[in-house]
């Protein structure tokens, strides 16, 4: 793909402090993309609340912010950059994870990014919503003809509970743009189902879980693929995990 010359200036926002829902390779990946775009010739800003990570080191970007990953702080640092003749043309929010990709959203939501000329670039608003909205995915799984478990995307426990009078217990609960099991969890009684919705819940930043019939004890295989816009793909590796589904990949 030819390089973007129309973008000076990118901001990329890290991933913080490495904790429960938020997995650590996503710092690897941003002190990556921080050297790689550099060496592209372009200008980066970093915001990231971690002052330990690597990431930070003063040789990754041109300008580097230890603030909070919010919305309200990225505003200011770009309203800042702004102001100081540096505007910032896109973000890239795909190299933080979780975090980067739910303030991003945020901050398009709020008109941050369309007041301030800025481009999402990696992936966008609409693209983040398809894959991180439980229902939307199911929708765009079913398009292309995927097998998926029996589920149903809610925002109420009583919704929730409607449908698990149809796939029994256990049941797994997943809440939208969440990762690594972040408010989620395998429910085996009532009791459990509904503490975990109502986590699950809150958790989410668009209130919604998704309910999937239980599939715990199958084979559980990951194929890492990388594509382009252009739809070429590398096919990176396959996994197969030792334990079976039930069992975190990251444990297994």
């Amino acid at each position: 793909m030819p390089k973007r010359t129309d973008l000076r200036t990118i901001l990329i926002i890290g991933s913080g402090p490495i904790v429960i829902g938020q997995g650590c390779e996503f710092d690897y990946s941003g002190a990556q993309a921080c050297k790689a775009l550099k060496a592209e010739g372009f200008r980066i800003v970093l915001v990231n609340s971690n002052p330990a990570t690597i990431m930070t080191d003063p040789a990754f970007s041109d300008r580097t912010y230890i603030e909070p990953i919010t919305p309200e702080a990225v505003r200011k640092v770009i309203e800042k950059e702004a102001r100081l003749g540096t505007p910032i043309d896109a973000v890239l929010p795909t190299l933080g994870g979780q975090t980067a990709l739910n303030c991003a959203c945020e901050l398009w939501d709020q008109g941050v990014f369309q007041d301030n000329g800025i481009e999402m670039i990696g992936a966008n608003r609409e693209v983040i919503h398809r894959a991180e909205d439980r229902q939307t995915f199911q929708t765009v799984c079913e398009s292309v003809g995927l097998k998926t478990p029996q589920n149903k995307a809610v925002k109420t426990l009583a919704d929730a509970e409607a449908f698990l009078e149809e796939i029994g217990l256990p049941a797994i609960i997943r809440p939208a743009f969440t990762l690594g099991g972040w408010g989620g969890g395998v429910a085996y009684n009532i009791e459990e189902f509904r503490e975990i919705v109502q986590r699950g819940l809150s958790a989410s930043m668009i209130g919604q879980v998704q309910v999937d019939k239980s599939l715990l004890g199958w084979k559980e295989y990951e194929l890492e693929v990388v594509r382009d816009k252009k739809d070429n793909c590398v096919i990176v590796c396959g996994i197969e995990n030792i334990d079976a589904m039930g069992v975190h990949t990251g444990d297994s």
